[in-house]
């Protein structure tokens, strides 16, 4: 609640942070570093929840989702997290929300061969809006 969000690719600012996300180059979940940025990198809802049937490979924000998506859910409906209503809730946000992001963001293609259409209102699109574009005299990221 009083958390500070800090916007920076600076190494020694993120040793100071309590969670670091979608940077770092680092995927450690008991140090809360939930960055999918690394060759290495393979993990997918099933792998880290073998309950669960996805194998998108995750983005951040599905690392996040992942370890931090039923507890948020229990909280805001008052609900048990492995409820019925919770695991119900959890698996169509997945599936019809954050799974996409997944997607796009790790460059998985929406359909084999040519796209019958253009996705031009994405999350993820309107988010790469925040981002200065590449030839911009600015590139300081931390700018909001």
């Amino acid at each position: 609640q009083d958390a500070e969000v800090v916007r920076t690719r600076d190494p020694q600012r993120l040793a100071q942070c309590d969670v670091v996300v979608d940077v770092g180059g680092e995927y450690d979940p008991e140090r809360h570093r939930y960055d999918h940025h690394q060759r290495s990198f393979t993990q997918c809802m099933r792998s880290l929840r073998p309950d669960k049937p996805w194998t998108t490979k995750l983005s951040s924000a599905g690392l996040v989702y992942c370890h931090f998506g039923s507890q948020i859910l229990a909280g805001l409906l008052g609900q048990p997290e492995d409820g019925p209503v919770v695991t119900a809730l959890y698996d169509k946000l997945y599936e019809n929300f954050v799974e996409e992001i997944d997607a796009i963001d790790n460059g998985i293609a929406q359909a084999e061969g040519e796209p019958r259409y253009a996705l031009t209102t994405t999350l993820s699109a309107r988010v790469g809006h925040l981002n200065p574009r590449w030839n911009d005299p600015d590139q300081d990221t931390e700018v909001g």
